[in-house]
Parts: C-alpha cells; structure tokens; sequence
C-alpha cells in the first residue's frame, strides 16, 4: 500500500476494512475474537480499531514477531482459542466484501459434513495467482496448492482458493502444528492443514462463493477497486430499502447510512459515516452529511454540509450554502442561504436569513447559541456566543448580538445609518476630473 498505516486500516464505505470483516462475523455471534498483526509499529491501532468496530464482542490481539506465513499466523491466536472448541473461521482482514452468509454456509457445510476444515472456493477470470483446490472423485477436498507450487496439471484447475475456511476447532492445532515450509516460499501455509486433515483419516469440503466476496486488498487501486463495489451494493440495497437515487451512480454512502422510505437523493451527494435519513425527506445534489440525523419530511440541500453532532428535525429545511455543525433545528425550522449554525440549537418554526453565522469559537473554547421557536434571526447577522435569542424575538438584519434577547422583543445591533446629501455626486466629479488631468499629463 507504500503506506504508514496498516493495510487494514485503510477505508472503503467510510470504514476500516477490518471493521467490514468483524461486521460480517459478528451475526454468528463468535464467542471469541483473535486478532493477528504483525510486529510492526503502529500495528496496535488495529487492535483499537477492531474493539471499536465490533463492541461487546471479547476481541484479543496478539503479534505474530516473525513474518513466517499464514499458517503460523494462525499458531499465534492458540493460547486464546485451545479450550474453546466448536468453530474456527479464519478470514484475512483484507478481504472486506466477505458476507455473513457465506461465513454461515462455511459453518454449516464443516458441520453437516462432519469435517475437519471448510474452505471458500471460486472461479476467478485470472487465476494465475490463486492456489488451487484439488477436489476428489467425491467432490471432497484432498489438498490445496499454491499457484507458484503447482504442477502444469494443477494450474489447470480453474477452482480457485478464497481465503476463508472453517476449522473444527479441537483439531486445528494439532493440524497447524503438522505444517512445514518445504515450499517454494518457504513459510507455513495454512491451507496445508488440508492435506494433513486428510492424511489422519479427517475428510475436508469446500463451499463455492461469488468472485466478489474473495477480492483481497493489496493496493490503492485495489482498494479503489473495492470501493466501487462496495458502492455499487450500498446503492442497490438503499433502492431495495425504499429510497430513491436520482443519479445512484454518483451517489457516494457509508456502510452505515440508513434511508427512511421515500427518501430521495439528489445526483453527486456524499453521505460519510453515521447518517440517519428519515422517511420522505430530500437531500439534494451535492451535499455532504455526515455524523448526523435527518428527520422526516426535511428538505437538505443542494449544496449544504451538515457535519456531526447535528440533527435536523421533521420539516425543516437546510439551504444552499449552509453549514451546520453540532447544531440542532427543531421541527419547521429553516436556514436557507448561505449561512452556518455551529454548536448551536434553532427552535422549532425559526427562521435564520441569508449570511447569519453563529460564532462559537473564540480562539479557546466553543460556545452554544440558542434560538427559541419561532424566532427571526435577519440576514447577516453575527451571534456572539453564549447568547440566547428567545421565543419569538426578531434580530434585525446585519446586527451583531452579544447580549442575550427577551422572547418577544427586537434586536438591533448595528451603526444608525447617516445620509450625506450630494456626497457620491461630488465624488464622482472630483474622481473623473483627477483622472483627465493625469491623462493630459501623459500626453
């Protein structure tokens, strides 16, 4: 990845792609989680990163010091995973659109069939990198090759291996620990344990899964790759759920983003993680939201950021040009142009003119501003913060208000405004005779 971070840490749908693995495993409710990484520094924030991702669920990290192959990655996890029997599923975190219904069929195939290991198998258009399966007379599995150890006959074998596989787990050890690095890379493989199940009389199977679920991760094109595909199902998927996407293609969601029913998405809008769209509300093009709530029926966009913390109640419209930010409107509120509410709640029925901005920050500390239901804030104006503006009040348009205003009453807070008779007449004739003088000058 020519990258400081640790491969699976890098995103796609607005999260890690390990978060996607631990997301499609955790319906199987494990009753452990070992995570491997390597040495390396840094690699602790994947341990962070993956109790994040899946909270509640036990998750143990442990370090596999010497890079010496899949197979003895594996070996690392065995002080956590000896006494607990039952299924091992042993997915590579960079494999991040894995499903939780083939992790299922893993299961239950290793189950149904009595065997000692599972592995997903699939048919790749390319298959000159991928070990293959040697399936038997009985469609079992007796062995698997890597591509750069296989025989001309072997690479002839169009199943492919997928990288995830489905362990009884009172042998699993005892099969890793058979493993030897007699092969051209001279690591231990994993997949090798097959051939050792079947050597102690253990029979193995093998599940076919959709080419797109054994896509691994191995570059930024790979991963830009995964994304589109990514993509390509969160769109499908929120059409299927109800929601309407004018252009889908150029609509960007997290893993996370859930739209109500109804919702209509206008062409180019970005959606990062954490937003919650409510039935029949509209984002219009090119806006971004995230770490945020829509209710029903509001109206956001085109052009509006709504960044987290803010929540935008049922009816309330958010306009061009606006950016919200820790900020609550109420039911009915509105802020249509131009304008940014930050750490800030807006009550319900409000109305916030063109270029009002709250300013919250003073170079220290944040600040909140309120506005109580019903009130009229004027076009270009400045709200110092902590300043309430209450029920009902009017601030008059271009004021910058530090002081708190009564419910009911007018705020102005500006200059009053002087008119000098002839002044711009006067101006004028002075500037234009300046301007001929000079240009006699230069003649």
């Amino acid at each position: 990845m020519k990258s400081r971070r640790p491969k699976v840490l890098h995103e796609i749908g607005g999260q890690p792609m390990i978060a996607h693995v631990l997301a499609a495993a955790a319906p199987l409710r494990p009753a452990r989680v070992v995570v491997v990484v390597g040495p390396e520094p840094g690699m602790e924030e994947v341990g962070r990163a993956a109790r994040a991702a899946a909270p509640g669920v036990a998750i143990e990290t442990v370090v596999q010091r010497e890079r010496l192959g899949t197979g003895h990655a594996v070996r690392q996890a065995r002080p956590a995973l000896e006494e607990h029997g039952g299924d091992a599923v042993v997915i590579f975190g960079d494999t991040p659109m894995v499903t939780t219904r083939t992790l299922r069929r893993l299961v239950a195939a290793r189950r149904r069939g009595g065997h000692a290991a599972v592995a997903a198998s699939f048919r790749p258009a390319d298959r000159k990198l991928f070990a293959r399966l040697v399936v038997g007379p009985r469609g079992r599995l007796e062995r698997i090759v890597e591509a750069r150890d296989a025989t001309e006959e072997e690479a002839r074998i169009e199943l492919c291996n997928a990288g995830v596989i489905a362990f009884d787990g009172a042998v699993l050890f005892d099969l890793l620990g058979r493993l030897r690095n007699d092969n051209a890379k001279r690591e231990y493989y994993l997949f090798d344990t097959i051939a050792h199940a079947w050597r102690r009389g253990r029979s193995c199977g093998h599940v076919e899964i959709p080419v797109p679920e054994a896509f691994g991760v191995d570059s930024r094109a790979a991963l830009a790759e995964a994304e589109a595909m990514l993509q390509a199902t969160l769109r499908r998927r929120a059409m299927e759920e109800g929601a309407t996407l004018v252009a889908p293609e150029t609509v960007f969601l997290a893993a996370d983003t859930r739209l109500g029913r109804d919702v209509v998405v206008g062409p180019h809008v970005v959606f990062g993680p954490g937003v919650r769209v409510g039935d029949d509300a509209q984002v219009r093009a090119y806006s971004h939201l995230e770490g945020c709530t829509v209710a029903e029926g509001a109206i956001v966009g085109p052009f509006a950021r709504l960044r987290p913390g803010t929540e935008v109640g049922a009816g309330a419209h958010v306009g061009n040009f606006v950016e919200l930010k820790a900020a609550r409107l109420e039911a009915g509120a509105k802020a249509n142009h131009l304008s940014y509410i930050g750490d800030a709640r807006v009550g319900a029925r409000a109305n916030i003119g063109a270029g009002t901005i709250t300013c919250n920050y003073d170079g220290f500390e944040k600040f909140r501003t309120e506005i109580g239901a019903d009130a009229f804030v004027g076009s270009n104006s400045a709200l110092v913060a902590p300043v309430t503006v209450g029920d009902g009040a009017n601030v008059a348009a271009g004021s910058v208000v530090t002081k708190d205003v009564a419910p009911g009453a007018l705020a102005v807070a500006r200059g009053d405004q002087r008119n000098i008779e002839g002044w711009a007449t006067r101006y004028r004739a002075r500037r234009a005779a300046q301007k001929a003088a000079a240009a006699a000058r230069k003649g």
